[in-house]
């Protein structure tokens, strides 16, 4: 193999290209373990990493996509053989160490998970780190005593991947699910994913941010943060618990500790990119199993190849993300 196909972004200067371009193994940077990649998938890192100022990309030229899954060409590794089909995602993968939108990628092995029965490669990437992420924030709400009986679970930010997938994964697992969206034109979008009731932004958080507000949810997953989060906390059960995981709505936080030293809500930070390889595993195969949603092409905005991946980058920085953009390389 001479040399094959990857989005390279560049920047010189004043000027910054995206574009597939041929590579070669010796341009892949160190790593046990050599991927032939089949799927990847488009994530808001990935995004920014596709514009000049995203502040995601270290060095240039570089080769984005921070998921990708596909089979073992060769390994250093024991714990892999040639033929094992793999996940790789998180870590530094996309943002520092060359990703997943290439047909080859060469992956630390203590990066890699193998590819649990019950998922095909092109599933695991439909999951790929929105997914692992709704998972890791319903795992964390059930660590801390969530279950079905204790009432509905509000979802913010519904119809983006993380949002998409936690509606999905709860409604799967039993849960009364109040979905949250800005996007009037996606209720039945979110009723098919499971949703019992579908909110507006406005009913979540109106512009005011009280100390303490009406008891609505037991607990809610929030890939929001911001203003909104803070409007949630306040209106969480006693006991409740929120699971963040993102910013789409700033970083600021400007509650009162009231929620929780009055109501002993619990606010949850979920973290996909270096969380343990123990919890990484048990997520990955909860995903294959009870997490697992019966309706996972459902998730499916659009499937595009390489070639056609530069005009979909963008969609995630427009806000028009419904579910997710996997790569078919």
């Amino acid at each position: 193999m001479k040399s094959f196909d990857a989005l390279v972004v560049n920047k010189q200067d004043d000027q910054f290209s995206v574009g597939v371009q041929q590579v070669s193994l010796q341009d892949l940077p160190e790593g046990e373990v050599l991927i032939r990649v089949q799927y990847s998938g488009v994530n808001y890192k990935d995004s920014l990493a596709s514009i000049p100022n995203g502040n995601i990309v270290k060095t240039y030229p570089f080769v984005p996509g921070i998921d990708l899954a596909g089979v073992v060409v060769s390994s250093e590794d024991p714990r892999f053989q040639e033929g094992d089909e793999v996940i790789a995602t998180s870590y530094e993968i996309g943002v520092s160490h060359f990703g997943g939108y290439s047909e080859y990628a060469r992956i630390p092995a203590q990066w890699i998970v193998p590819l649990p029965k019950g998922l095909t490669l092109k599933e695991a990437m439909i999951i790929g780190t929105a997914g692992f992420t709704a998972a890791l924030s319903v795992q964390r709400l059930e660590e801390n005593n969530l279950t079905p009986d204790k009432g509905a679970v509000l979802v913010t930010g519904a119809t983006g991947g993380v949002g998409s997938f936690a509606v999905s994964i709860l409604s799967t697992l039993g849960y009364q699910v109040e979905a949250s969206t800005g996007k009037e034109a996606e209720q039945e979008y979110l009723k098919k994913l499971g949703a019992t009731t579908v909110l507006s932004r406005e009913d979540v958080y109106d512009g005011k941010i009280r100390a303490l507000g009406k008891q609505k949810w037991a607990a809610a997953v929030d890939p929001v943060g911001g203003e909104p989060l803070a409007s949630v906390l306040s209106q969480i059960e006693y006991g409740g618990s929120v699971a963040v995981s993102g910013l789409t709505a700033g970083t600021k936080l400007p509650t009162t500790v009231f929620p929780f030293i009055l109501r002993g809500v619990n606010l949850l930070g979920i973290d996909s990119v270096y969380c343990p390889m123990e919890t990484r595993l048990k997520t990955w195969n909860r995903l294959a199993t009870d997490f697992k949603p019966a309706n996972l092409e459902e998730l499916i905005q659009q499937e595009v190849t390489l070639q056609q991946l530069p005009e979909a980058l963008p969609t995630l920085l427009k806000g028009n993300a419904r579910g997710r953009i996997i790569v078919t390389l």
